[in-house]
This record gives C-alpha cells, sequence and structure tokens, in this order.
C-alpha cells in the first residue's frame, strides 16, 4: 500500500520512520518533508498546504492511507476534505479535533463530563481579564484560547507579569486570532507527563506514558518551549495511575466527543499533572506529540499501519498494542534564542557519524537542504532519540549522539530525564 504523511517536522519524521517499516507499506510520501524524511520516503509539495491540495494529491497519487501530523491541518479541516473524496484519512474531522484547536471548549467538555482538571474563568476582554487576575494569588497560568504551536502559556508568578501576558496576547496579538480570548487557569502542582491513546470513536487503547521537558533550560527553568525532550516509560505512571488516566480522563473524553455527534478518531494526547490528588489535565491534544512521538513510536513493536487502520474502522478491538520492554530518551537540538529570536541556515555536521551509533536515531525537526548540505531551518532542530535497557543507557546514547552534532548555537538541555533519576537516586 502506499501512506501519505502530512507535515514536516520532527513528529512526522518518527511517524514516517514507524509506517516505512510495516511490511504492509511499498511507499510512504510526505508533504512538504524535510531531509531526515526524504531518506525514508518521497518527499512531495502540496501547494500552499490547503485541504484541497492536499486531497488532489493524495488522488493523484492515488494514495491508500494519508496520516495528519500537524494539529493545524486539523484545524483547518482536512481530514473533512479527504472523507469528503472517499480517500482513508487518520485524525480527527475539524470538529473533533476542537478538544485541541479551542481551549474553552475543552475546558467546558471537562467541566460537562467530571474530568478532573484546573479551575479556569474564560475572557474576551482584556480588561476583564486584569480584573480577575488582580483577585488572585500568584502564580496564574494566562492561554490563548487557540493554536499557538506549545509556545502560548504564561505561568505568572506575578500580577505584573500576567497582566504583560494578556497585554502581549490580547492586546498586542502575539499569536493571531488564537489571542482573541483568553483562559485564566489554575496554577496545578505536581509532575507532568503526557498519555496518548488510539482512538476509534467509541474506544479508546492508551499507548505507553511518556514525560515531556517543556522548560527552555536546564532545572525547568526559562520560557516555554514547544518541548525540549522527553523520555518513556515514567516511573510516576504506574499501572494504577494508567488505570486512573484511562477511566477518569480517556473514556470520558472520548464519550464526551461522541455525545456530541463528533467522534475522535485518531491520537488523542492527555498532558496530565499528577499531584496528591491525582491526574489532572493540563491540555488536550488532537494528535501525537512532538517529542513525545520520538519516544513512543520506537517502543511500538505493533504495525502502526494496523492500528490506524483499525481506528479508521471503528474496530480498534482487534489490535493489540505491543510495546519493546527498553526506555527511549529524547534530547531536542534547538537555534540558540530559541523560543524566541533565532537565526536559520547554520550548517549541520555529524549526521553521518550518528547513524553507526547503536539503537540511536536522528529525528529531523527543522532542517533544510541547502547545496547538498542539510541546514537548520527552525527552533528545534533535531530530536535526537535514543534507546537502552535502562533509562540511563538511552540517556547516555542520545547524549553520546547530541556531541558528535555541531552547528553554530547549538541549544539542548543536559538534563532530560532528571526527575526519573532523582527518583532512582
Amino acid at each position: 500500500m502506499k501512506v501519505l504523511v502530512v507535515g514536516g517536522g520532527g513528529r512526522e519524521h518518527a511517524i514516517v520512520w514507524s509506517i516505512s517499516r510495516s511490511p504492509r507499506v511499498d511507499q510512504v510520501l510526505c508533504t512538504p518533508g524535510n531531509p531526515g524524511i526524504a531518506e525514508l520516503a518521497e518527499c512531495v509539495q502540496a501547494a500552499g498546504g490547503s485541504p484541497a491540495a492536499i486531497a488532489e494529491l493524495a488522488e493523484s497519487r492515488q494514495v491508500d492511507l494519508v496520516v495528519i501530523g500537524p494539529e493545524a491541518y486539523l484545524e483547518a479541516g482536512v481530514v473533512d476534505e479527504l472523507m469528503e473524496r472517499g480517500i482513508r484519512a487518520f485524525g480527527p474531522t475539524q470538529a473533533s479535533a476542537r478538544i485541541e484547536t479551542d481551549k474553552a471548549f475543552a475546558k467546558r467538555l471537562m467541566e460537562a463530563k467530571g474530568i478532573p482538571t484546573g479551575s479556569y474563568r474564560e475572557f474576551d476582554n482584556p480588561e476583564d481579564a486584569k480584573a480577575y487576575l488582580r483577585s488572585l494569588s500568584p502564580p496564574m497560568v494566562i492561554k490563548p484560547i487557540g493554536l499557538t504551536a506549545g509556545k502560548g502559556v504564561t505561568v505568572a508568578g506575578s500580577l505584573k507579569e500576567a497582566e504583560q501576558a494578556v497585554d502581549l496576547v490580547m492586546g498586542a496579538r502575539a499569536f493571531g486570532d488564537a489571542g482573541s480570548r483568553v483562559i485564566v487557569e489554575e496554577y496545578l502542582t505536581g509532575e507532568e507527563a503526557t498519555v496518548l491513546a488510539f482512538c476509534d470513536g467509541k474506544r479508546v487503547v492508551p499507548m505507553v506514558p511518556s514525560q515531556d521537558h517543556k522548560a527552555a533550560y536546564d532545572g525547568d527553568t526559562g520560557p516555554n518551549t514547544g518541548g525540549m525532550g522527553a523520555y518513556s516509560p515514567v516511573p510516576i505512571v504506574d499501572e494504577d495511575m494508567q488505570r486512573r488516566v484511562y477511566e477518569d480522563i480517556l473514556v470520558p473524553a472520548v464519550e464526551a466527543l461522541a455525545e456530541l455527534g463528533t467522534p475522535f478518531v485518531g491520537v488523542l494526547y492527555a498532558g496530565l499533572m499528577i499531584g496528591p490528588d491525582g491526574p489532572k489535565v493540563i491540555e488536550f491534544n488532537s494528535r501525537f506529540g512532538d517529542p513525545e512521538a520520538q519516544v513512543v513510536l520506537p517502543r511500538l513493536r505493533t504495525d502502526l499501519v494496523d492500528v490506524m487502520e483499525a481506528c479508521i474502522d471503528g474496530e480498534l478491538d482487534r489490535v493489540t498494542l505491543e510495546w519493546r520492554d527498553e526506555s527511549a530518551l529524547c534530547v531536542v537540538m534547538a537555534s540558540g534564542g530559541y523560543p524566541g529570536a533565532y537565526q536559520t541556515g547554520r550548517e549541520i555536521s555529524g549526521l553521518e557519524r550518528v547513524k553507526e551509533l547503536d539503537d540511536v536515531i536522528v529525528f529531523h525537526a527543522g532542517t533544510a537542504a541547502r547545496d547538498e548540505r542539510v541546514v537548520t531551518a527552525g527552533g528545534r532542530v533535531l530530536a535526537v532519540t535514543a534507546l537502552g535497557t535502562t533509562l540511563r543507557e538511552a540517556a547516555e546514547r542520545a547524549y553520546e549522539a547530541v556531541h558528535a552534532i555541531q552547528f553554530e548555537r547549538a541549544h539542548y538541555r543536559t538534563d532530560i530525564g532528571h526527575r526519573a533519576f532523582e527518583k532512582q537516586n
């Protein structure tokens, strides 16, 4: 069969890598792709990247399955367009993707179903938001209601910082229309974790848990990013915690979307805070996480294409997920200055040497080809993933690879996995 993957980042590279290992797949296409993906798939262009353009590409290349990676395509309704044309697509419709693309909608859904989450208020007027902030004690969380590529959330340690966040989002419109409304949310304490789950509209099958590192710098300090690294498994998410997440969070969310007439098919991402009262939802996403996919998919033994097709057919009960026992750890190498201003076009060296290392996969996140060289083309540049019999072994292998790769002003955290290691000491 022929599969088209939509997207061009580290998550999509991981999806392409996993799909390309399926004995059922003869060819993988990717739009727009990147130099790393090009080693596994044919990178093709869909003019403008609109839903219609992607559907026309799928038709012209006679693909059997389209897999959507980034959330922006889901918000644009690409799955709806593909379904209307009779093309099999893995991912939620525009309506069911609202669980990610509209944070206020997600909060209301959780409230209605009793899904544990932080208290919140929604505002469409900046002065009303600031008046409410003055009634609170810091820290306070301010979120635009729409998509911001993981960089729109502010955890404010003071009223001044909180008011500045409202001005940035609603006044300066730093995130465009995503900032037309904001949510002021309770600050949750505990340890963050992510549980991804395959969904077929009725059933939910969780994947192994992972933990992302959102802060830009070591010690979980600095501004929020799209993710500076991840690892799996996660000690804090034991079997009992996984059961609670499944029963109290994942199942009710999928039930709620089905009750609204918008059944969710694809990957549901539950971003969690594990505190003394158990798991609470920080956010839902409607697709694989990035960089969580880069540690979860390398541990998946089951054919990913089989699972995706079972989701589309509403027959998720016909597959059983099997996982590798090894741990996986991913270190993101970013451009200096990210998530703020950064420069691109820096030549990357060492990628060929890293291919010689055992159990190491370098997923390209923000790269481009220029004059037969690979150069930086984004904030997050590479996601360097390694497997090991223990998490420490995976970390040692990942950082060995990171140290072999060079580009000017490369930035990465040196403490990925630190929470798990602290528990082992």
